[in-house]
């Protein structure tokens, strides 16, 4: 199933219109590849601060709106207005998929309300019903980072065991009032990376309530996929994660075991939504740190009982471990190895398309679940043409169609010689929109340039890059024109 992949926070825009309320995601500032973007809040005293993601806010931290300050998420590139001509463009590069990723606060502004927005439902069923035009299937994100902004500022985020219950809630009316439109799901994106992304409502670096902040995440995950079963047994529900290559930077033994434990902060994840128990590693690891989860009776069912159906999984770059780094696949790779056998993009990311086809074999042999590739793309600075009177002609983009072909040949490698169960490819960001990490707009990913820059300006109409040519042909060939 060959298509594109975006989310709301990044793509869709139209932040306070419709009867959407805040989310984490609309108090993020725009930053660059060396500037990190904030959050702006107030802190317990009242006081105007920032924070980026990696940073504790203290205690009574509340995410605020800054009057005058530029929010990229808020506008986005506007598919709130634009879905219509954008699918048509999907369609005509032959989409058989399009996964996108649905604002809880579009339905349920505060995230407490008891009655759903209908506004919000009105919109994604418009979207979906555009979409089926076009026999076009939705893979739709539950969350893909946003957190009800009333959440994390009165209610202590997914610190709160009730934010689970009221996820599910989410969950469970997209299942019944989206029947018959959608069928393929996740739960949450890069559970590996979200709470990162979540630090308001998680106001301390202490490792007890992030874990049981995680814990929750988990449960929701689980309630929601028994909830999509029971709703309708046609759903195939997924996880996703980070995931890249990793390969320890020399034969010392004690470079392996770091290099094991490094993979081990990367899989558990996936062992728990994909086998339904914190595995023995990861529980020994908590003991040893004094963190005791907080659980309730019936958890260990919930979890056991909510596995999912496929692993979805964003691959970019590969790492090199040493002993003594912890590694992630978060994109901050400012304590990564550099590999001599690689090339990097213009943020630092190192190019490794072989290393697609060793996650592929690794996440297969260990899990047994059907794959999808949710995210893969690369991000760059593209240069327009412009004719006497200042119009765009043309975008050349090589760089990406190479990037991807080498991608696609070494998954097409998995499929054929190695028996892996894939069951799609959506690379990131098939038309330009926000980079979640740096909030520019000229990292860009997609097939289809959008007219806007960095400060937000510009008309936003959309064009083709020759990539989009180049993307067309792959899928009407099913992968075999590269």
């Amino acid at each position: 199933m060959w298509g594109g992949a975006t989310a709301a926070n990044q793509y869709e825009g139209g932040y306070d219109e419709g009867g959407r309320g805040l989310s984490t995601q609309d108090v993020r500032t725009a930053g660059s590849r060396t500037r990190k973007r904030t959050v702006t809040y107030l802190d317990g005293e009242g006081n105007l601060k920032e924070a980026t993601r990696f940073e504790p806010m203290g205690p009574g931290a509340k995410g605020i709106i800054v009057p005058g300050r530029y929010y990229p998420g808020h506008q986005a590139v506007d598919f709130y207005h634009h879905y219509k001509e954008d699918i048509a463009l999907f369609a005509e590069m032959g989409f058989r998929c399009f996964r996108m990723s649905v604002s809880w606060t579009r339905l349920f502004p505060k995230g407490t309300e008891t009655e759903v927005n209908e506004d919000g439902i009105r919109f994604y069923t418009a979207v979906f019903e555009e979409l089926k035009k076009y026999n076009i299937e939705p893979l739709v994100t539950l969350n893909h980072f946003d957190l009800p902004l009333y959440l994390a500022n009165e209610r202590n985020g997914w610190c709160d065991r009730e934010t689970a219950d009221l996820f599910t809630r989410f969950a469970e009316t997209c299942f019944v009032r989206f029947r018959g439109l959608v069928r393929y799901w996740i739960t949450f994106n890069e559970i590996n990376c979200m709470l990162d992304w979540n630090k308001l409502g998680i106001r301390t670096d202490d490792p007890q309530e992030f874990h049981q902040a995680l814990y929750h995440v988990f449960l929701a995950s689980a309630q929601s996929v028994i909830c999509g079963h029971r709703i309708d047994s046609g759903n195939m529900i997924g996880m996703m994660a980070a995931y890249g290559a990793m390969y320890p930077l020399d034969c010392d033994p004690d470079t392996y075991f770091n290099h094991l434990q490094c993979m081990h902060n990367m899989q558990w994840y996936c062992d728990v939504q994909c086998r339904g128990a914190y595995p023995a590693y990861k529980q020994k690891e908590l003991e040893r740190n004094g963190i005791v989860i907080r659980k309730q009776e019936g958890d260990e069912k919930i979890l056991k009982d909510g596995t999912v159906d496929f692993i979805g999984f964003s691959y970019y770059f590969s790492v090199v471990s040493r002993a003594g780094v912890n590694v992630s696949m978060t994109g901050d790779q400012s304590h990564a190895v550099d590999n001599p056998y690689l090339k990097k993009n213009e943020w630092g990311w190192q190019i490794d398309p072989v290393g697609l086809r060793s996650v592929l074999n690794e996440l297969y042999d260990r899990y047994q679940l059907p794959l999808w590739i949710v995210e893969n793309g690369y991000g760059s600075i593209d240069t327009p043409e412009y004719d006497s009177e200042g119009n765009i002609t043309a975008i050349h983009d090589p760089y990406r169609i190479a990037y991807l072909k080498a991608h696609i040949a070494e998954m097409k490698k998995a499929v054929e010689l190695d028996g892996v169960d894939l069951i799609g490819y959506t690379p990131w960001g098939c038309i330009d929109l926000i980079s979640a990490g740096t909030g520019e707009m000229k990292k860009r990913y997609g097939f289809i340039y959008v007219d806007m820059d960095d400060e937000g300006k510009g008309s936003l109409k959309r064009y083709r890059k020759d990539s989009f040519a180049w993307y067309q042909k792959v899928i009407a060939s099913n992968g075999e024109e590269l």
